[in-house]
């Protein structure tokens, strides 16, 4: 194997890949990436037996073939060189070191052998669709938050992604849970997504798919099973397994009957509850909410800081039912206000009872918010 490539692109593409790889495993050709040289182009693949990334890198070969290397070393070498450098990669086969060259520069690596490098793309996947990259970031920004990293729970480590039915229309639904607080996000049901089963999509594969839509603005092509799902990036292909449970019937937990209506201003809102929190350090801090007519008092108190108030009322302030009290983790109306432009609308029953958080202006997405006592 021997071809030349650009620093600035072999560094992309070596950036998306090795993020994908394990810092610490007992298997040590999980830490390597594959170098595949076939006709002019480069094939990058990273695993962790959990998620593959494949990226194609424009390169020019004089000789075809393929090994892996360990991919946290190979990475840093090419960060580490000139910006405008061409790095030259030369590999006799077997269990040769592979040769690197930029410049002045060589060295060379430890190679494993390819046909230890374990493969995820066996077996077919039935469903697929288009959804674009904007849709995408904004179905992933505006659920992953309530993700649960409760291991135990495994069937809640990911996103719910499932077709479903909306005031009748036809919807691409995503819903994430921890238990405290819940997001739902739909979009309207791609060409192709209607016969697909609903599956959990793995945090991890959703932190790595963020990353590579960050910038983009084309087309991002989905494939599916009851087991793997795929996302086509340009470039660059991330094929993910399926977390193997079955996802809570989150309908159940959305209060139907919240009838007691407050908007406010999501900056004001957001800004008073980061002034009231701030009295306490605890990460669990909570705050509580005061409601009468046109006028929302917010507090929090700590044993050892001290208590805290602030007001908001007059226009910013839209509230005419009767006098509530209700309390939330500051954390987590931080978490949903975050995802909503201008305004905020809280749906409550009770000071005890699940509360629904939406946007006013915009009812594709949808939050449930546990209330704590304070």
């Amino acid at each position: 194997m021997k071809f030349k490539a650009d620093r600035a692109t072999l560094l992309k593409g070596l950036a998306h890949v090795q993020s994908v790889v394990e810092k610490r495993n007992t298997i040590p050709i999980l830490a390597n990436v594959m170098l595949t040289v076939c006709d002019g182009k480069l094939t990058l693949t990273a695993t962790d037996m959990e998620i593959a990334v494949v990226e194609d890198v424009a390169a020019s070969s004089s000789r075809n073939g393929a090994c892996t290397v360990p991919a946290a070393t190979l990475y840093e070498i090419v960060r580490k060189l000139p910006d405008d450098a061409e790095v030259e990669f030369e590999h006799g086969g077997g269990s040769a070191q592979l040769a690197l060259r930029s410049g002045r520069y060589a060295t060379s690596l430890v190679v494993l052998p390819i046909d230890d490098f374990p493969s995820m793309t066996a077996g077919t996947l039935p469903h697929k669709f288009a959804l674009s990259a904007l849709a995408l970031r904004g179905v992933i920004d505006r659920t992953r938050f309530a993700i649960s990293t409760e291991e135990t729970r495994y069937y809640l480590n990911g996103i719910y992604l499932h077709a479903a039915e909306s005031d009748g229309t036809k919807v691409l639904r995503a819903v994430a849970t921890d238990g405290h607080r819940l997001a739902r996000v739909e979009e309207p049901l791609p060409e192709g997504a209607g016969g697909m089963p609903g599956v959990i999509v793995p945090r991890k594969t959703i932190s790595e798919l963020r990353k590579l839509i960050d910038e983009i603005t084309e087309d991002v092509e989905i494939a599916l099973s009851d087991t793997r799902i795929q996302f086509k990036v340009g470039a660059v292909t991330l094929t993910s397994k399926l977390v193997d449970g079955t996802f809570p019937e989150y309908d159940r937990v959305i209060p139907r009957d919240n009838d007691r209506v407050l908007r406010v201003g999501k900056k004001d809102f957001a800004d008073a509850v980061a002034r009231v929190s701030a009295i306490s350090s605890e990460r669990s801090r909570p705050v509580k909410l005061s409601l009468e007519r046109n006028l929302l008092v917010l507090s929090a108190a700590s044993p050892d800081q001290g208590t805290a108030t602030e007001e908001l009322e007059g226009e910013r302030v839209k509230y005419d039912a009767g006098p509530l009290e209700i309390g939330f983790q500051a954390r987590y109306l931080n978490d949903i206000t975050d995802q909503i432009a201008d305004e905020v609308e809280f749906r409550f029953a009770d000071g005890a009872a699940p509360t629904i958080v939406v946007d006013a202006a915009d009812a594709s997405a949808l939050y449930v918010l546990m209330p704590m006592r304070v």
